[in-house]
């Protein structure tokens, strides 16, 4: 995979009082968390672009308030009675 560059200032950095590192890996899972959100990948790709597993992604997508599942109410009720 061909990396991608985006620049930012410094200060970007230093106001956040994070590591490069804690930034760029913060950065990748908001990213790619937004792109989920919006449906413009998988939760899988979104996962592999933050580098982490399918689950954590869903577990703190979930924690960040994103809806992890887009059933309409007729399939959340058969989703629950399944169970």
């Amino acid at each position: 995979m061909a990396p991608l560059t985006i620049e930012l200032p410094e200060n970007v950095l230093l106001s956040t009082g994070q590591s490069r590192e804690e930034f760029l890996r913060e950065a990748k899972f908001l990213l790619a968390l937004k792109l989920f959100e919006v449906g413009r990948v998988s939760s899988g790709k979104a996962a592999l672009l933050a580098g982490i597993s399918r689950v954590d992604f869903l577990v703190r997508a979930s924690r960040m308030g994103v809806a992890v599942a887009n059933l309409d109410r007729d399939e959340a009720v058969r989703e629950c009675s399944d169970g």
